[in-house]
């Protein structure tokens, strides 16, 4: 299953000018499940997506939503030379392909 047919919500924005957040936001508590079991949603895959380090990479659980928060380390800072995503909007594109 697609990451995409399993969440309702997939977006990214900054949380400041060095950091980038993704928000994942499930139909249901199972795709929830499925997705926090999936080690393609794993910090070391996430980083690997993104040309990261696992340590900069933490995802974050909140069950009460079936929610997942991926909070990363922007490879630029927003708005230097050569960042192409001031806003950091369009960063979660990566992620929307991927199997969970």
């Amino acid at each position: 299953m697609k990451l995409l047919e399993a969440a309702r919500v997939v977006r990214s924005k900054n949380a400041g000018p060095t950091t980038l957040t993704i928000d994942l936001m499930f139909n249901d508590e199972a795709g929830y499940r499925r997705a926090l079991a999936a080690a393609s949603l794993a910090p070391a895959a996430i980083a690997a997506l993104y040309g990261l380090h696992e340590k900069q990479v933490e995802v974050i659980p909140y069950p009460p939503a079936n929610a997942i928060k991926i909070v990363m380390d922007r490879r630029l800072v927003a708005g230097d030379p050569g960042d192409t995503d001031v806003y950091g909007a369009q960063q979660h594109g990566p992620l929307l392909a991927i199997e969970i």
